[in-house]
C-alpha cells in the first residue's frame, strides 16, 4: 500500500508518503520564526501558512518518494485534535485528493499516532511492529500531556492527563516570565544545563497522588511567586541556571516518577514516550535511568518524530486500513478536541 498522509493540527505544516510500513518522505515546514514575534502560536497565521505551504510540501514529498499521485492507494489526515483552523486545511485539502483521485481516506487521530511513534526507527524510518510490546505510554507536549495504557497494537486506554497545563506549557510560560525567546522550552533547557538542579526547591505537584493524573500549573505558579521575591537572580547568570535546571527537574520528576510508577503498578515490562517534549536530553536521560534501574524496556520516539509529523500519521493509517478499518467519510469534519478513547 502506498499512501500520502498529511498534518496541520498546529504549526508545523507536513506531508509524507508511506509504503509498506516505511518512510519514503517526510517534509516538515516550521512556523517557529513566524511565531516568534508573538511569544506563541498565532491561530490565524498558522492557517494562513499551512494554506500557502501545503501544496509545495506535498508534491515535494512525492517528488522524494518517487511517486505519483495516480501511484497512491489511499490518503491520510489528521483530523484531530488541535486548532480547528489549522485541521481544516489539511483534512480538506486530503478529502479533496481521495475524491479526485478516487482512493479511500482515513482521518487520524494525532495523540494515538503519537502512542505508536517509539515503533518507527531507522534511515528510512521503517515501522517495527514486529517488536510491540504492551506498554505504558508517556505523549508530553506543549499542548498535552497524558499517561496510556496501550494493551496491544491498536488497543489502548488512557490512564491520566494533566488537569491543567501541560508540561511543554510550563516550561513554555516559565521561560516566558525569565524573558526567554519563544519557543522557550528548549531556550529552558539550554540555560539548565550547566545549571544545579538541587539548587531551588520546587513543588511536585500530584507526585504522590494515587491517581495518574499530573498537574503543573501550581509549579508555574511557584516559579512566579519566587521571581517576585528574587528579582535579582534574573540578571545572575550562574543562578538564573540554576533555576531553570531546578524547574526542569521538577517538571521531569513527576513525569518520569508517574509514568515508572504506572507501568510497575500494572506489571508491565515497557515504556514509551514521544510529543515534543520527548526531545528535551535531560527527560531522555532520566527515563533512560529509571527504566534501567527498574528492568524496563524504554522506547523512545526519534527527535525528528517527536514533534508534530506526517510520518507517524501515515505509518498509523496504513496500520488501521490494513486492519479492515472503515474508511473516514469525505464529508467527515475535524475533531479539533478529539479525546483520545
Amino acid at each position: 500500500m502506498t499512501l500520502l498522509a498529511i498534518e496541520t493540527s498546529c504549526d508545523e505544516t507536513s506531508a509524507a508518503v508511506v509504503r509498506d510500513g516505511r518512510v519514503l518522505a517526510n517534509v516538515v515546514s516550521s512556523q517557529i520564526a513566524l511565531h516568534a514575534e508573538y511569544g506563541g502560536v498565532v491561530p490565524e497565521l498558522a492557517t494562513r501558512e499551512h494554506l500557502r505551504n501545503l501544496v509545495p510540501l506535498a508534491q515535494t514529498a512525492l517528488r522524494e518518494a518517487r511517486v505519483t499521485a495516480k501511484q497512491l492507494d489511499a490518503l491520510a489526515a489528521t483530523r484531530g485534535p488541535g486548532l480547528p483552523s489549522a485541521l481544516m486545511v489539511g483534512l480538506k485539502a486530503a478529502q479533496a485528493m481521495a475524491f479526485a483521485l478516487r482512493k479511500s481516506f482515513l482521518g487520524i487521530h494525532h495523540h494515538e499516532a503519537h502512542l505508536y511513534s517509539p515503533w518507527i526507527g531507522g534511515d528510512p524510518p521503517v515501522a517495527d511492529f514486529a517488536s510491540f510490546q504492551p506498554n505504558v505510554s508517556l505523549i508530553v507536549s506543549g499542548g498535552h500531556t497524558m499517561i496510556v495504557h496501550v494493551e496491544a497494537e491498536l488497543k489502548h486506554r488512557l490512564l491520566g492527563s494533566t488537569v491543567d497545563d501541560a508540561a511543554g506549557e510550563c516550561f513554555d510560560k516559565v521561560a516566558k516570565l525569565i524573558g526567554l525567546p519563544y519557543p522557550g522550552g528548549p531556550a529552558l533547557e539550554k540555560l539548565a544545563e550547566g545549571g544545579n538542579p538541587r539548587a531551588f526547591d520546587f513543588p511536585r505537584p500530584m507526585l504522590n497522588e494515587p491517581s495518574d493524573d499530573l498537574s503543573f500549573s501550581g509549579l508555574k505558579t511557584s516559579v512566579r511567586y519566587f521571581l517576585r521575591d528574587h528579582p535579582e537572580i534574573l540578571n545572575d547568570g550562574r543562578r538564573l541556571g540554576d533555576l531553570c535546571a531546578s524547574v526542569q527537574a521538577a517538571i521531569l520528576e513527576v513525569l518520569v516518577t508517574k509514568t515508572v510508577r504506572t507501568a510497575k503498578r500494572l506489571g508491565l515490562r515497557c515504556v514509551t514516550a514521544s510529543g515534543g517534549v520527548t526531545c528535551n536530553r535531560a527527560l531522555r536521560k532520566e527515563l533512560a535511568a529509571a527504566c534501567g534501574k527498574n528492568a524496563l524496556t524504554l522506547r523512545l520516539a526519534e527527535k525528528n518524530l517527536c514533534t508534530d509529523n506526517a510520518a507517524m500519521i501515515g505509518i498509523l493509517a496504513e496500520r488501521k486500513m490494513l486492519r479492515g478499518d472503515a474508511a473516514t467519510p469525505l464529508d467527515a469534519e475535524i475533531h479539533a478536541s478529539w479525546d483520545l478513547e
